[in-house]
């Protein structure tokens, strides 16, 4: 523990000669934010002043100085050592320091001073970026982009612990059009399956009851359905004349059922005979304009169906639908615009031979006005586009098909009602 008496002798101890503040390494300018005053010598205590030292040896004269002057008011700095320290009068006498070598003065200026002019000095070098270098020599100059990391490529073994499994294999999704181009294809497939099922289906439909009782009933609907029904007072097509205009028939008269003499020509009716004649109805139809005649009917055979198929495959690889020698008499019903509609007045014709039913269905027509047509035309090739014949022109073809078409379609609905109504 310090006493009282350790301090006491403190007025003794040599004066601290008064140094000259070392001129600043910064910039002057900086330097004035911040004056340091300069130190003040020491106040001399009471007491006898201690002897003057022995005069020590004479220094070597430093060199001259090429700092500049310090500034004014600022003592110089001494040139000689400092005096020693008079010897203490307490009890313990404590030996005088051996006398201190004379050294010149430290140059202060390379010493930095921890101030805020220093700092503000040095700092505008550091923001700027010319005094890194020369402050830090040996640091690397600082990258202008930021590093790229770089991995190294994965070997697929980690460092410790099992192996990993193999990344699965990419599978790329299959696209909205990939979708559709499958669903495409089903659906075709489907489409196909289903026609040949419902061709396999239709062939051997011959054999199921219901296909037999309709064809049986299909013989009887000269009888059993009502004769406006068969043959309708007014008949109207949509979009069955040349070019697809409307026409319109109109029932002139209908011909008592009978046998089939006199309605074919000798030809054709030789044709029919395997098949047998039931029974034959027919009427005749003048269009709105009454410019065309046409006679419809409809013959309910003998046969069974194997002979309705062979006589429609007869007539189908034969073509004896087109032979001119082969043609249907017209109906001419006295009193009618019909009257004068005989086989000179023919100009086209069609005929149908069904297999589903037994029933040959025919139509042929010509002109009202009693013209004779030298050169008639089957309607296959009266309705064929480019067709310039007087029948073709006339719309005489588009006449016997689209009235055979519509009877055709009469029997087969009758023939099928006939049928459920019995049940």
């Amino acid at each position: 523990m310090s006493t009282e008496a350790d301090f006491a002798d403190a007025s003794r101890l040599p004066r601290t000669p008064p140094q000259a503040p070392a001129p600043p390494a910064e910039d002057p300018r900086t330097a004035v934010l911040r004056p340091v005053p300069p130190e003040r010598p020491a106040k001399p205590g009471p007491g006898p002043m201690p002897p003057a030292a022995p005069p020590a040896a004479t220094p070597p004269a430093p060199q001259a100085s090429t700092e500049p002057p310090p500034p004014a008011g600022v003592p110089p700095l001494p040139t000689h050592a400092p005096a020693p320290a008079p010897p203490r009068t307490d009890a313990t006498p404590t030996p005088a320091p051996a006398p201190a070598p004379s050294q010149p003065p430290a140059d202060r200026s390379a010493t930095p001073r921890d101030t805020a002019a220093f700092h503000l000095a040095n700092s505008e070098a550091l923001w700027n970026g010319s005094g890194a270098a020369e402050a830090h020599p040996n640091t690397p100059p600082r990258p202008t982009r930021p590093p790229v990391a770089t991995e190294p490529p994965p070997t697929g073994t980690p460092l410790s612990g099992p192996p990993l499994p193999p990344a699965p294999a990419f599978r790329a999704k299959p696209s909205r059009r990939t979708a559709l181009a499958a669903a495409g294809l089903v659906l075709g497939l489907g489409l196909v399956a289903g026609a040949a099922t419902g061709t396999w289906l239709a062939d051997d439909s011959g054999g199921s009851p219901a296909a037999e009782a309709v064809f049986a009933q299909g013989r009887e609907v000269w009888h059993s359905a009502p004769v406006d029904t068969l043959f309708p007072r007014t008949l109207n097509g949509v979009g069955t004349g040349p070019g697809g205009a409307d026409r319109t028939w109109i029932r002139a008269a209908v011909a008592p059922d009978s046998g089939c003499a006199g309605a074919f020509d000798p030809l054709l009716a030789k044709a029919l005979a395997p098949v047998g004649c039931h029974r034959l109805v027919r009427a005749t139809y003048v269009d709105v304009t009454r410019t065309n005649l046409v006679t419809v009917g409809a013959v309910a055979t003998k046969a069974d169906r194997t002979a309705m198929r062979d006589l429609r495959r007869r007539f189908a690889t034969e073509h004896l639908d087109t032979r001119t020698d082969l043609m249907p008499r017209p109906y001419a019903a006295k009193g009618t615009p019909a009257a004068g509609f005989g086989p000179d007045q023919r100009a086209s014709w069609s005929i149908r031979v069904l297999d589903d039913l037994p029933v040959v269905v025919y139509a042929v027509s010509g002109f009202a006005d009693g013209r004779t047509v030298d050169d008639p035309q089957p309607a296959a090739e009266a309705t064929r586009t480019g067709a310039t014949t007087a029948p073709a022109e006339a719309g005489l073809g588009h006449d016997a098909k689209a009235v055979t078409e519509r009877v055709e379609q009469t029997f087969r609905k009758q023939a099928a009602k006939g049928t459920t109504e019995a049940q």
